[in-house]
């Protein structure tokens, strides 16, 4: 299994400190790996969350995180991305906020803004917020604008908005 690279609690804190309440929005943490900012989201009121993890055993060890009183609320997808999107699409869900961390050095940055299906799950009012390495610059395409960035060392935070 590939190593899972968490979240880290300062890149966690600022995160949802830069969103404000989450309370009641709807949230969805693409490349979830260890579930740690789904579940963070949860505990903090947001409802329903889905987090989708294409490896099945981390899918598995998210879904026994859950708190039992959250199993109404939350959900695990062990979906590739664009499985995952086309899921969702079929079923209408759309999100308020949108999480994603691929794995860094992969060239995500490059391609993750170009899958369509992003535009489709974003709540018009939503935002979408991609974690990605310092290194590795996203490609904005015109439908999103980015609203805010955050440099964390390796680790940087992009707040987008479609236009």
């Amino acid at each position: 299994m590939k190593d899972v690279r968490p979240t880290s609690g300062r890149v966690l804190l600022a995160l949802f400190s830069i969103l404000g309440g989450v309370k009641g929005l709807s949230f969805l943490d693409l490349f979830a790996g260890t579930g740690r900012v789904g579940l963070e989201a949860l505990r903090r009121g947001a409802s329903p969350v889905v987090m989708a993890e294409v490896l099945k055993d981390r899918a598995r060890a998210i879904e026994r995180a859950i708190p039992e009183l959250a199993q109404n609320t939350a959900s695990v997808l062990s979906l590739e991305l664009r499985r995952a999107l086309a899921w969702l699409i079929r079923r209408g869900r759309a999100f308020d906020v949108v999480f994603a961390d691929p794995p860094y050095n992969q060239d995500w940055g490059k391609t993750l803004l170009h899958t369509t299906a992003l535009e489709k799950i974003l709540k018009r009012d939503g935002v979408l917020v991609v974690e990605h390495s310092a290194r590795e610059a996203l490609d904005v395409p015109p439908v999103w604008a980015v609203t805010n960035t955050r440099d964390y060392g390796e680790t940087m935070l992009s707040f987008l908005n479609l236009c």
